[in-house]
């Protein structure tokens, strides 16, 4: 069904008029103060009778006033918005940074009767029916946000590679000192520094703080004061990592271009 013919039909069942959808976005411009949040009745016959397509403001518009949600009307114009985040991280940016968290998550709502948690498997052989979980994962107040490791940053090679999702718990802020056996079990931190974010092991010595890159990667350790020069975000709780990617060793890779992904903050 055509999207113009979808919104035609949702205003219908509300018994709403052109000129009520007008009146309307008129007094939501004026609540907002945005004259673009008008729509105007030409406007709104072309969007149902001539596949005009809604601009961002008047698809908010129409999402208030017929009480929709916008991701659905991005979804009657095809507009793929649960694959945004899976989308974006195939493109690899240079720098480490906070990324926007999933629309939804897909989750398994019925396992194939032969299905055993004990053995090693592909999880879409073991799954009968898929489900989408919504709202969640944007909730402003989560205590959870995600993080891109940038292409260029190779701090925790090879334990957190280039091109690394991970997950923050941020009402984890303190440097913990717990003890730990190995590298996997040693706590990994996300911060904010002044020219952007690292991600990796941390001591925090009175108002130092102390990024200590995994020994393999050869970088070198780097310093900052607290408040004044870096932010901890919270502490890396979920890794996703993709291994042997031509991004994450670069082959006959220098030691000044080593050097280059892991310079001090000034």
């Amino acid at each position: 069904m055509l999207p113009g013919l979808r919104l035609r039909q949702a205003r219908e069942r509300l018994g709403l008029t052109y000129r009520d959808v007008e009146r309307a976005s008129y007094e939501l411009a004026a609540r907002r103060g945005r004259s673009e949040l008008i729509v105007h009745i030409s406007r709104l016959a072309d969007i149902e009778n001539h596949g005009v397509v809604p601009g961002l403001h008047k698809l908010y518009t129409l999402a208030v006033v017929y009480h929709l949600s916008p991701l659905e009307i991005f979804r009657w114009y095809d507009v793929p918005i649960e694959d945004c985040f899976p989308d974006g991280a195939a493109f690899q940016a240079p720098q480490t940074h906070l990324a926007a968290p999933p629309i939804s998550l897909k989750i398994p709502l019925r396992f194939d009767p032969a299905f055993d948690p004990r053995r090693t498997e592909l999880l879409s052989r073991m799954v009968e029916q898929w489900g989408n979980l919504e709202g969640t994962l944007t909730n402003g107040n989560s205590r959870h946000r995600y993080g891109y490791v940038g292409s260029s940053d190779r701090r925790m090679t090879p334990l957190v590679r280039p091109g690394s999702v991970v997950l923050i718990d941020v009402t984890m802020r303190a440097i913990a000192d717990d003890e730990w056996a190995n590298e996997f079990e040693r706590p990994l931190y996300f911060v904010e520094v002044r020219d952007g974010y690292r991600c990796g092991w941390f001591d925090q010595d009175g108002s130092r703080l102390i990024l200590h890159p995994h020994p393999l990667s050869r970088c070198q350790p780097e310093e900052w004061r607290l408040p004044d020069e870096a932010e901890i975000v919270g502490r890396v709780i979920g890794v996703v990592t993709r291994l042997h990617e031509a991004g994450n060793i670069l082959p006959g890779e220098s030691p000044t271009a080593r050097a280059d992904s892991s310079r001090k903050a000034p």
